[in-house]
């Protein structure tokens, strides 16, 4: 597979060649001189555009157009007259006010959520970790945990747990942890800095070759930035006694900035006890640094590092039908031993390299090192009648990646030909990942699985992107993925396998996309996606059910349009298609091996963004997702806690004056707790308000979560559970959601 792909994308580069002169150019900060990735740049009035690839370089075909203009989200359009552009000059654009009428839709856009993500994150900020991921329209997040353990995601009629079918990434490094001790795909973003983060790329479906394992509901890959405007100290305190300290200092200056260099570094210190009767003594500290420089004219280097240590305990789920029979209150605990430890440490290195044909190579290297210890206790006595039943998941974990590409650009005739192939490896070696009954933590009772884990993920990819005409552009893409699994079982009672020994397995897939888009006009896009995704399962599931599905295939449709009927009014609407093979799941709880049917989801989602005045800013943000098993009979055929009816919007406002804020809501309609409805997991409705005095070197500020303090449950789920010396219960158990929780904060601004 390797090969073939191999020889078509050596077809094309001999055989695509390049007819007329070029427009080449570079895209630039004019305050940080850094290159700009991402920006739409038009050749007017001929209305052939393009936009600008990694190192901020564009290659447009010259015509009869007169003038090039440069937009972007957030910086002022800048307009130059062909005859005055020079080939290979560097066009600076200038940060402004974010401004929707700065949004322009072109056929050289291949992701329909730029326009829409560029804004979101530019307006209305980020406060934590998890308001990036709700950055996402229709993405839906629940934590366990109180903020301890990865948060437990929702999209597109999907519970996608805590990440099995998302892919998110983090400056192409990724956040998915596979075959881990509490769940496959377990996505913690949390030893992310918010303020580190300059912007997010998502897409929903599996329609990019270049994204492959997870990628079934979509990606997310949130930016870092390369340079920061200033030095800044910030303290956080709120109710709960909830404290945040953080700093951030760039490291070389002014001077090292124009001569397209940057490093600096960024920490914080987080403390809670949360708002649970159980008090969290939660803590965390992240350290992140980056360094983003030019080595010579065609090479450019990033390399970060960061750290992460957290520890917590936690209230855990509890039973409705405790609370409402008074045994346990409403922000109780059953079991106060709940919590865990958590660290990761990262280390990722990117070289980009331009050559003289203005190809773009990208390498990246990455490594992670990773430890989790986590205890829980789901169903309290209903095994163990005397000891309870908590149990024990942890691993440590050493993730070793390569992400390679190389993009070239080329015209046969007027058709506009962007080719790009790509080559992954991930190497995941874990080592003691671990079942076990205990009690208070520490004290062990009987193990349910101990071994260790090697998996290795390799894939080729390749892109053809054909802009036909400045209306009519088609991408082809086709992915091949092998893995390998290795599991050393050290635990000769394991119920899945057959005794303690070496188990080995293999599997792979190849994942066709195509991806349609017609440029109806200046301000109206239409598209047609179709495409194959997957997702990998445990290591620990392969090996025990060689030949049967376990690297299942989920075929997705979606057909949408992005327009602006007016200038500052942003419209993105699709409806939807996903189909989801059987296979066989690895329950992370139970250490056992349960079979998974086919499903079928349809839907639809639609995004606005209005900025009435250049001061206010509304968004919102409806989706609709129908699902069903398909193998099962008519009334038991729901997806447990898929989610239905969903919105989020607000309004954002910002002063010249420097008085800034939004009032935001989140609502989650009724949903099944169970395959039946019998059970149901109750929606909610929450407002969140944000206020802020920002100066040019200091910011006083106001975060409200839970505006009306409702009584709300973050997560729900369908358990059958036992108090002591009690009967069993089956019945929903929940996580309650915040309080009214006021937090504020004091920014100081400093170079």
């Amino acid at each position: 597979m390797l090969k073939k792909l191999l020889l078509i994308f050596t077809i094309i580069l001999v055989y695509g060649r390049s007819f007329g002169q070029q427009l080449i150019g570079i895209v630039a900060d004019s305050s940080s001189h850094l290159p700009l990735a991402g920006i739409t740049v038009s050749l007017l009035p001929v209305n052939t555009s393009t936009i600008t690839t990694d190192n901020g370089k564009f290659i447009l075909k010259r015509t009869a157009g007169q003038t090039l203009v440069f937009s972007a989200v957030g910086h002022a359009k800048v307009a130059v007259p062909v005859s005055a552009f020079k080939n290979g000059q560097t066009v600076y654009l200038a940060e402004r006010n974010t401004n929707l009428a700065d949004v322009t839709i072109t056929a050289g856009q291949r992701n329909p959520y730029k326009a829409i993500s560029e804004t979101d994150i530019k307006l209305r900020g980020v406060s934590n970790s998890q308001e990036v991921l709700r950055m996402v329209p229709g993405l839906f997040i629940g934590q366990h945990q109180g903020g301890g353990k990865a948060e437990q995601i929702f999209l597109r009629g999907f519970d996608n747990d805590h990440g099995t079918d998302i892919r998110l990434d983090v400056d192409g490094m990724p956040i998915n942890m596979v075959s881990q001790a509490h769940g496959q795909g377990y996505a913690d973003s949390h030893f992310i800095l918010p303020e580190t983060i300059q912007s997010t790329t998502y897409q929903k479906g599996s329609y990019d070759a270049a994204q492959g394992d997870l990628a079934v509901t979509g990606s997310v890959d949130f930016h870092t930035a390369d340079a920061i405007a200033g030095n800044m100290v910030k303290v956080e305190a709120g109710q709960f006694d909830t404290y945040r300290v953080l700093g951030m200092v760039d490291l070389l200056g002014e001077k090292a900035k124009a001569n397209g260099q940057s490093w600096y570094a960024a920490s914080e210190y987080r403390y809670s006890n949360s708002y649970f009767d159980n008090p969290q003594h939660f803590k965390r500290f992240n350290f992140f640094t980056k360094y983003y420089g030019r080595l010579s004219d065609n090479n450019t280097l990033s390399l970060s590092a960061s750290t992460l240590y957290s520890t917590w305990y936690a209230s855990g789920q509890i039973p409705e039908s405790a609370v409402q029979e008074g045994k346990v209150g409403f922000y109780g605990a059953i079991d106060p031993n709940e919590g865990g430890v958590t660290s990761r440490t990262n280390v990722n290195a990117q070289l980009l390299t331009t050559l003289g044909n203005h190809d773009l190579i990208k390498n990246q290297l990455y490594y992670s090192r990773y430890k989790f210890d986590l205890h829980t206790n789901f169903t309290f006595y209903l095994v163990d009648t005397v000891n309870g039943d908590e149990i024990r998941q942890r691993e440590a974990r050493n993730l070793y990646g390569y992400n390679g590409s190389y993009t070239h650009e080329s015209y046969w005739g007027n058709t506009r030909i962007t080719s790009e192939f790509g080559l992954n490896a991930r190497l995941d070696a874990t080592t003691g990942s671990e079942l076990s009954h205990t009690v208070n933590r520490y004290t062990l009772i009987n193990l349910i699985k101990l071994g260790d884990i090697r998996e290795l993920n390799t894939g080729a990819y390749l892109n053809e992107t054909f802009q036909f005409s400045p209306k009519f552009t088609l991408n082809a893409g086709l992915r091949f993925d092998q893995f390998y699994y290795r599991y050393d079982n050290k635990f000769a009672g394991d119920s899945t396998l057959s005794g303690a020994g070496v188990y080995t397995a293999n599997n792979n897939i190849i994942s066709p996309k195509i991806n349609f888009y017609y440029q109806a006009t200046d301000k109206t896009q239409f598209y047609l996606f179709l495409g194959k995704g997957f997702n990998s399962n445990d290591a620990r599931v392969v090996v025990a059910v060689k030949g049967l599905p376990t690297l299942p295939a989920a075929y997705n449709a979606d057909l949408g349009t992005v327009f602006k009927p007016v200038k500052n009014l942003i419209v993105n609407a699709a409806l939807w298609y996903s189909y989801l093979q059987q296979e066989y799941v690895y329950a992370g709880d139970g250490g056992t091996v349960a079979f998974s049917g086919r499903t079928r989801r349809i839907g639809f989602d639609l995004s606005g963004r209005y900025q009435p005045v250049k001061s206010i800013y509304l968004d919102a943000d409806l989706n609709y997702a129908h699902g069903r098993a398909i193998d099962d009979p008519k009334g038991a055929n729901y997806i447990p806690l898929a989610p239905v009816w969903s919105s989020t919007g607000g309004i954002t406002f910002q002063s010249p004056s420097g008085i800034n804020g939004s009032l935001r809501y989140r609502w989650l309609s009724d949903r099944a707790a169970n395959e039946d409805y019998s059970l149901k997991a109750q929606g909610y409705l929450v407002n969140d308000l944000v206020l802020n005095y920002t100066k040019r070197k200091y910011e006083v500020g106001l975060t409200i979560n839970n505006l009306f303090n409702v009584r709300w449950k973050e997560t729900q789920f369908e358990t059958v559970t036992r108090l002591r010396n009690e009967a069993a219960v089956d019945g929903v158990a929940f996580t309650p959601g915040t309080k009214f929780f006021a937090v504020g904060h004091v920014s100081y601004f400093f170079r």
